[in-house]
């Protein structure tokens, strides 16, 4: 487990040229009784890695879908060290590389050096952080470097070029690429100068690229994986979870693996 196990996962499927599908889930919505069971149907839908958010009351980079889920993870009384406690108890059930998306408050609170052994101890291969500039990496590099926990950085359409040379030579695991100037959530199209800037963070990057935010139909992943390894999608992935439609979501994931488009 850890940052070797992503980084191995992700090339291996690279290597077989498939490009890499990451849903995003809220942990404890709906209870945290069914987090290992949402994470296996995920698995078995086809997803290369989970991305599993922590829920938390100020979340600044989440639109209205995910918001919501956080706010019913914690109204089920959820938190950070059930979240721990469940994977610790139950990591092995699930086959593909976990990645946390939580806020620098909730674990600056809990403890930056016993929440990195948690995450070891409960199998946790990389960690997002979406409100800790590069910058201010260093609050968080030493544990994770002992621990073995992935880094990823965003880079956003903001970016400069000197900028995203710096945040890819950065990350680790994967680069994060932020498609949309705003909050999560799904969109109706994608942004037409998208691919421009992905095919720049991929010239950089040293570690597989990976666009997210806004990404909701089967071809927008087939528009988005035609300049990157591959899509993460979270406000979609929810909904459909919420309606227990998984062919759709599995939809979704075959997009990646059958890709008419890369053929051109």
């Amino acid at each position: 487990m850890g940052k070797v196990f992503l980084e191995q996962t992700f090339q291996y499927e690279l290597d077989k040229g498939n490009k890499l599908f990451v849903p995003y889930i809220m942990a404890g919505d709906g209870g945290i009784e069914s987090f290992i069971e949402t994470l296996k149907r995920l698995e078995e839908a086809g997803a290369s890695a989970i991305e599993v958010g922590i829920p938390f009351s100020d979340p600044v980079a989440d639109g209205p879908t995910i918001q919501k889920a956080g706010n019913r993870a914690l109204e089920h009384g959820v938190n950070l060290q059930q979240v721990l406690d469940e994977l610790v108890t139950r990591r092995e059930e699930i086959g593909v590389p976990l990645v946390f998306m939580s806020y620098i408050n909730p674990i600056f609170k809990y403890g930056i050096d016993r929440f990195f052994l948690q995450c070891e101890e409960a199998g946790v291969d990389g960690l997002i952080i979406p409100d800790l500039p590069a910058e201010h990496r260093d609050l968080v590099s030493s544990p994770a470097e002992e621990h073995g926990i992935a880094i990823i950085q965003l880079a956003t359409l903001t970016s400069s070029e000197k900028r995203i040379r710096e945040l890819a030579g950065l990350s680790e695991g994967f680069l994060y690429a932020v498609t949309i100037n705003g909050t999560t959530g799904a969109r109706n199209e994608v942004n037409q100068n998208i691919g421009k800037h992905l095919q720049v963070l991929k010239r950089h990057s040293k570690v597989p690229v990976l666009a997210g935010f806004g990404i909701s139909t089967p071809d927008h992943v087939r528009e988005m994986t035609r300049n990157c390894d591959g899509v993460i999608v979270g406000s979609r992935v929810i909904d459909l979870l919420q309606e227990n439609k998984l062919d759709e979501i599995k939809e979704l994931i075959d997009a990646v693996k059958e890709n008419p488009l890369l053929k051109k």
